[in-house]
């Protein structure tokens, strides 16, 4: 078994540099972000950022301090990978960081899956399974947080059993875990709670505070760090008291609070939207078995555990962090749960079909099936982002030199290597503080914009365009000096 599955570690490898191919640029935001400030931080420059994104950073001159909203595991993972690997370029460099790490992923399903008693044939059905990855497989690969939260996520799940008994030890690797699933995604300290639950028993109480303390250390450490800079003070209003997405992108604080019904309204269709996107995530075939194997193995603590962290995960992003789960956020939070709910849909799938033959067949059809859905995720992402990717890369010329705004600050600055500030949503008049303090000359509309600027983009005259994207002068000049 140990030689098949190190040949299926492999293979998988070879598919993950297969889909290197595909994702050879960081695609999205979130990607971009961590991969610019990683360059930086790889050369000693620390956890800044030369770029405005949003104006939760827009705090002073550049370079702000970086992390302000998201969390900073995958840009230090992907600046070890930078530093060690001096002779690729940056981007390649970072990727083989993810790329190694994503290797654990099948190896750690394997584990899980004869933890909960698969066979051999059906632990390595699992492997294959989550080593592919279905709608994860750009994930894997990707300048993001997929791949170590899906490792990091499986090794809570796996310590987590032994510290429910009482191994100390365990509980240490627990609270570790829960501590760099907070540093990967914001929503993992939701994992603590699980360790708590520990404390109810005397067998398990002494495993449960060394667990919470190594969890509460790391994250006290954070957020220490975030209070030394000072805790933007919208923050809770731009993450849970949307009610339109553009307005997280404003130059200005969202008046007041949303009416009930406005604040209510999109909760109901996150919850829909969410159910769906955790059914893809799991894979659809899978989910029955997944139920199996929760239900007959609900005495076990770490089959609770996942039960009951997917589902107050679900509940949490749905309901609180509505409009940012329905835009990525939710499938960001699943990764953690990935490989273990792949080894429970395995085991459970067996047991519903109740015959060796019937698993064997099942198996084959479901990897088969992997395999195509991981090659449509990796056609799907190159659509969405190596197109829109080319676009800049083609209009780049046409920019004016200095520095400029556009819709997707991170996403240029890695293209331009210039300074570049968000469009504020609210249009260039709320924005003309952040405009004169860093010094734009030039706003960069892309087909996809704010809809304050669909006036600009439709009717005005650019000075240039490349495609669908136009380029205008900033004609706005307040004051100089009006942010800290």
């Amino acid at each position: 078994a140990a030689r098949r599955l190190a040949v299926l570690v492999g293979a998988l490898l070879a598919f993950r540099l297969g889909s290197a191919l595909v994702v050879f640029q960081p695609g999205y935001t979130d990607a971009y972000y961590y991969a610019d400030v990683a360059k930086r931080l790889a050369a000693g420059q620390g956890l800044t950022a030369d770029f405005i994104w949003n104006a939760l950073e827009a705090t002073g001159p550049l370079p702000v301090p970086s992390h302000r909203f998201w969390m900073p595991l995958a840009t230090v993972l992907q600046a070890i990978g930078i530093r060690a690997l001096p002779f690729l370029d940056p981007f390649r460099a970072a990727q083989a960081a993810t790329i190694v790490v994503a290797c654990a992923i099948p190896v750690l399903s394997y584990r899980v899956a004869r933890s909960l008693g698969a066979s051999a044939n059906g632990a390595l059905a699992a492997a294959a399974l989550a080593g592919l990855g279905g709608a994860f497989a750009p994930g894997w690969v990707s300048l993001d947080a997929f791949a170590p939260a899906a490792v990091i996520g499986t090794l809570f799940f796996l310590a987590y059993r032994r510290a429910a008994a009482g191994d100390v030890r365990s509980g240490v690797l627990a609270g570790l875990a829960v501590g760099l699933l907070f540093l990967a995604r914001a929503e993992g300290a939701l994992f603590g709670l699980a360790l708590l639950g520990l404390l109810r028993s005397p067998v398990s109480r002494r495993a449960a505070l060394a667990g919470s303390a190594v969890a509460l250390v790391i994250g006290f450490g954070w957020v220490a760090r975030d209070l030394t800079l000072g805790s933007p003070p919208d923050l809770f209003v731009r993450s849970a008291l949307l009610v339109r997405y553009e307005d997280f992108f404003a130059a200005r604080t969202p008046a007041g609070w949303p009416s009930l019904d406005r604040l209510l309204a999109p909760k109901a269709a996150a919850l829909v939207t969410n159910l769906v996107t955790a059914g893809f995530a799991f894979g659809l075939l899978l989910l029955p078995g997944i139920g199996r194997a929760i239900w007959t193995r609900r005495a076990r603590p770490d089959v609770r555990a996942f039960a009951g962290l997917l589902l107050l995960m679900y509940l949490v992003e749905s309901v609180v962090f509505t409009l940012h789960s329905t835009r990525g956020s939710y499938f960001h939070s699943l990764a953690a749960f990935m490989p273990f709910g792949v080894a429970l849909g395995v085991v459970g799938t067996g047991a519903l079909l109740r015959t060796a033959e019937r698993s064997r067949v099942a198996a084959v059809g479901g990897v088969t099936a992997a395999i195509i859905v991981s090659v449509f995720a990796l056609a799907q992402w190159d659509a969405s982002f190596n197109v829109p990717y080319r676009a800049r890369v083609a209009a780049l010329a046409v920019i004016p030199d200095g520095p400029f705004l556009a819709i997707d600050a991170a996403a240029w600055r890695w293209i331009s290597g210039r300074p570049v500030m968000v469009t504020p949503s609210d249009g260039l008049a709320a924005g003309g503080c952040l405009i004169s303090t860093y010094g734009a000359d030039s706003i960069v509309l892309e087909p996809v914009h704010f809809s304050a600027y669909s006036a600009l983009y439709e009717a005005s005259r650019p000075v240039a365009a490349v495609g669908g994207i136009r380029v205008f002068p900033i004609k706005v000049r307040p004051a100089v000096g009006c942010l800290p």
